[in-house]
């Protein structure tokens, strides 16, 4: 095990960045790889379902995604860019502004044509982050939905036309400011076919935070501390996975949002609890799994938590090895691409006996520029 920032690097050259979504959803190109022979095949995400078991549980964050990126003007005109990061009351968020030290204590940014969203600054907090109050007429998630856009990141130049890209076709309720981003490439037609298959599709929620995607700036990835995401996981839930897991059935996570909630409620039994909770887990190398067996991911930035995550689940060298052989391959990568070679890149790691087979297609990585 590994704990130096500079094992988990490689190499990403800046032209294989896309810039729009591919159409439709499931069309991304999958990279099957045998563990035993080497072998690699090239398929279509919408092939998942063949790698999929009668039985399985497939667990997906159902979290939904809000246009957390407004712009304000303060009286002088001066204007300011709005990112939501956590509510903290009815009408009061953490948030980052840029540039941040042009609001001062007290001050108010005015949001839209009329003036439908007012911002006052209350707290400036230690790690830079302000904490704002708002104030509206109405339905603060109305308002917000005429005024505010996506949280795309910002490698992402060009506007998103249709809102819905950057959110999962089963997103149900949350107010998480980053997608779950290995669900994008389900479609409902594919879901309901998994689903017949006799596949069980069980939904918790996980409201997704800018802080997973926080660089390390510790050598020593140890020392590198996880900013907390709130959970949370039903009684409903929890009974299907324990029913599962009792009878030696698969628990398939999509994403790392989803296996971070499950690996975050476990009792000293092995069995998951149904709650409500923060978690700052951070998964890395030697890390035990507990509940999950297999994961449908994206390839993660370089030096990232999310790529030590999944070096936890499988080896960080054959790990990184796949990730240079994406690059060589020029797959295009990050969150949206509409390249021949579809961009979105999933892998199921089957950490128990089933099968053989690695699924991955072409990458997804993730950038956050912080203020």
């Amino acid at each position: 095990m590994s704990t130096y920032l500079s094992d988990y690097d490689y190499f990403l050259p800046e032209e294989l960045i896309g810039q729009k979504p591919r159409e439709p959803r499931d069309s991304a190109k999958l990279m099957l790889i045998n563990r035993k022979t080497g072998e690699i095949e090239h398929k279509h995400f919408y092939n998942i379902i063949d790698y999929l078991q009668k039985g399985d549980v497939l667990v997906r964050n159902a979290t939904k995604v809000i246009p957390a990126r407004i712009y304000g003007h303060k009286e002088s005109g001066g204007v300011l860019e709005v990112l939501l990061i956590k509510r903290i009351s009815i009408d009061t968020w953490e948030c980052l502004l840029k540039p941040a030290k042009k609001l001062k204590l007290g001050q108010k940014l005015y949001i839209g044509e009329n003036k439908e969203l007012i911002a006052e600054l209350l707290e400036i907090k230690e790690d830079g982050n302000r904490i704002l109050k708002f104030y509206y007429e109405g339905s603060f998630e109305e308002v917000l939905d005429k005024l505010g856009s996506m949280p795309l990141p910002p490698y992402i130049t060009r506007k998103l036309e249709n809102k819905d890209r950057y959110q999962t076709v089963y997103a149900q309720r949350g107010e998480s400011v980053a997608a779950p981003t290995a669900g994008l490439h389900f479609t409902e037609e594919l879901l309901r076919k998994i689903s017949e298959k006799g596949v069980e599709i069980v939904d918790i929620f996980l409201e997704v935070g800018l802080g997973t995607f926080r660089p390390v700036q510790t050598e020593n990835v140890l020392e590198h501390k996880m900013h907390e995401e709130s959970f949370e996981i039903s009684e409903k839930a929890a009974k299907a996975i324990n029913e599962a897991k009792a009878e030696g059935r698969r628990i398939i996570s999509v994403g790392t949002t989803a296996t971070r909630a499950l690996e975050s409620s476990v009792d000293e039994n092995g069995k998951l609890i149904a709650q409500k909770k923060d978690t700052g887990i951070f998964i890395y190398p030697g890390y035990q799994f507990k509940i999950v067996d297999a994961l449908i991911t994206n390839f993660h930035l370089p030096k990232s938590t999310l790529l030590m995550l999944v070096s936890a689940l499988y080896d960080r060298e054959k790990m990184l090895e796949i990730y240079n052989l994406a690059v060589k391959e020029k797959y295009h990568f990050f969150s949206l691409s509409n390249y021949t070679f579809k961009t979105i890149f999933y892998c199921i790691f089957n950490s128990i006996k089933s099968n053989n087979w690695y699924i991955y297609s072409h990458v997804l990585l993730r950038s956050w520029h912080f203020y």
